[in-house]
């Protein structure tokens, strides 16, 4: 359905209950459609833990010189910024 914007103000509570039905909402100005009203869907969150197991890490992933690697990276990428 499509609404003009003095409508969509007078008719907000059953243009909302609309979209929650799944009925697609336009809101017009002056005839030309500029908006929609949907129903809010809540971001998918994955469960901690989703991907224990699925990865294999070096043995020396927290090693000293490793993390020696990585700050000298860092500080290179710190570095050529300035």
């Amino acid at each position: 359905m499509q609404v003009n914007m003095l409508d969509a103000k007078n008719r907000l509570s059953s243009l909302v209950a609309a979209a929650e039905k799944g009925e697609p909402v336009i809101l017009a100005r002056n005839g030309v459609a500029v908006a929609r009203i949907v129903k809010y869907e809540p971001p998918r969150v994955q469960p901690p833990g989703l991907w224990k197991g699925r990865c294999e890490f070096a043995p020396d992933w927290d090693s000293p010189e490793t993390n020696q690697e990585v700050e000298k990276l860092l500080l290179a990428d710190d570095a050529s910024a300035a």
